[in-house]
């Protein structure tokens, strides 16, 4: 059960949501979760490119806070500049031992849903590497074949656009996911 356990939460737009609700005001209205930080940037990168990019965010998020789970969005910003590969995958590297120093947790990283870029295929696939290396967990909405095969209307009425829910769809589609896969990983946990 999700009530009453602290999250932190670190991405960029999908994770900002639409003017600010994302699903993690669906989760803090459904399940009382309790959000000990969103740290949502639209427009940031995993890879470091200023101030504003994941690490330096992460970085300034108080140390003393206690977190049952930390999640963070696999940027999309990262595919549509076309960053580095390798680049992506010191970022994740950097930011699953600094979650796990820091706070003694593993991260869940998430996966937007699928839209059209094979630069984003690549980062989800070196997630699936890092999980087997790490043992992190992945909320994987990029390969779902329920998120993937569902009505075109319906599709259409929860999307901003190819990459950003609404906040219909959050509320609607994303969030039922997310509720049964924290469940999955807080029953695995126990």
């Amino acid at each position: 059960m999700l009530k009453d356990k602290k999250f932190i939460f670190l991405g960029s737009s999908v994770t900002y949501g639409d003017n600010g609700y994302s699903f993690i005001e669906s989760l803090v209205k459904y399940e009382n979760i309790i959000v000990l930080k969103k740290e949502a940037v639209s427009g940031t990168t995993l890879v470091t490119l200023d101030d504003n990019s994941y690490i330096p965010r992460m970085e300034r998020i108080d140390k003393n806070l206690k977190p049952d789970f930390f999640i963070c969005q696999l940027s999309t910003n990262d595919a549509s500049l076309s960053l580095p590969i390798d680049k992506i995958n010191d970022a994740l590297e950097y930011i699953i031992q600094y979650v796990y120093k820091t706070f003694n947790k593993k991260v869940i990283f998430y996966t937007g849903t699928k839209f059209d870029s094979k630069e984003y295929n690549r980062m989800v696939d070196l997630l699936y590497k890092l999980k087997e290396e790490w043992n992190i967990d992945i909320i994987d909405l990029w390969n779902d074949t329920d998120m993937n095969n569902i009505d075109r209307n319906l599709y259409n009425s929860y999307m901003k656009d190819p990459i950003h829910p609404n906040k219909f769809g959050y509320d609607k589609w994303w969030t039922p996911k997310f509720i049964k896969a924290l469940n999955d990983i807080l029953n695995r946990c126990s």
